[in-house]
């Protein structure tokens, strides 16, 4: 099946892409996250996002870093915890952007990396990508069969760069 990934980062991409492969999906990615804060910090992600791509041999979309959209959509969230309303409303901004992305280039399937942090709440979104993309949308727990620790494996033996928060302004402790 042809599956659009959507991505966070890099690290999180090369656990992911390697079981979608092994699950025998035809995998194109898609990196688009206005949240990362600051724009250094989105260049380097980005940059690791190519190497995985150029690694492990799959095509990468890169949609428009489009911050004001993320805070416009978050800005009433700003003292939610980590974890609550705000990070739903960025699952659903990523993801829908993924979906139109699907639907524009007639992909069969969408997914997220987002699910194999350890950080992130897989059924939040999971529930998220169903309700935006129905059937189309591959819920799976990405952490699980130790898929992070994997990710993080890959990380280092590539010598990739890893952040320690999620990318937006709120987490960065």
């Amino acid at each position: 099946m042809k599956v659009v990934l959507h991505i966070c980062c890099g690290v999180c991409a090369a656990g992911v892409i390697e079981r979608l492969i092994s699950e025998g999906h035809e995998v194109l990615g898609f990196f688009y996250n206005p949240n990362i804060h600051p724009a250094e910090e989105y260049q380097r992600r980005l940059e690791v996002a190519h190497r995985v791509a150029k690694e492990m041999n799959f095509p990468l979309e890169v949609a428009p870093y489009t911050p004001q959209e993320w805070f416009r959509e978050t800005v009433s969230l700003a003292n939610e915890p980590e974890g609550g309303k705000r990070c739903e409303v960025c699952f659903r901004l990523r993801l829908k952007k993924t979906y139109f992305y699907l639907m524009n280039i007639g992909g069969e399937a969408f997914t997220t990396t987002l699910t194999i942090s350890p950080s992130k709440s897989a059924q939040m979104v999971n529930d998220a990508g169903k309700e935006i993309g129905g059937e189309r949308f591959l819920a799976r727990d990405f952490k699980k069969k130790a898929g992070h620790e994997r990710s993080v494996e890959l990380a280092k033996k590539w010598g990739l760069y890893q952040q320690h928060y999620c990318g937006c302004q709120y987490s960065q402790h």
